[in-house]
């Protein structure tokens, strides 16, 4: 299920979608200087990660959902756990799951969505 070559390999690993050998971001998630930066090509097979200007802005719409997600889970776990649970608790453990989850959920929504327009090539 996670072999090199698959689009779930590239996401989980962060490797560059097309050869999969070099690193996609510059750091971690959680180096919050140098949150969702990209190299601006691989260095391993030159692919530009950048294919027009405002490429990214469309992992908005993967990040939104993966905030919907996150918020469904949160809420339905919390609902089975704690069924008389307030509203404010709901909230506030949906804001904590947001601040902590969030430069991941970032990062992943920005290697999702590259993943979606870039193929993976195998060397020959």
């Amino acid at each position: 299920m996670l072999k090199k070559g698959t689009k779930l390999y590239s996401i989980l690993k962060r490797k560059c979608p097309v050869c999969q050998e070099a690193d996609f971001f510059i750091s971690k998630p959680y180096n919050l200087k140098n949150l969702g930066k990209i190299h601006d090509s691989c260095c391993n097979c030159n692919e530009s990660f950048s294919k027009e200007p405002g490429f990214y802005y469309g992992a908005m719409y993967v990040s939104y959902g993966l905030g919907v997600a996150m918020f469904v889970s949160i809420f339905l776990l919390t609902y089975l756990i704690y069924p008389d649970s307030s509203a404010f608790t709901y909230i506030t453990l949906i804001a904590i799951a947001m601040v902590f989850l969030g430069p991941f959920l970032y990062e992943l929504s920005k290697i999702i969505w590259a993943n979606m327009f870039m193929s993976f090539k195998q060397k020959k």
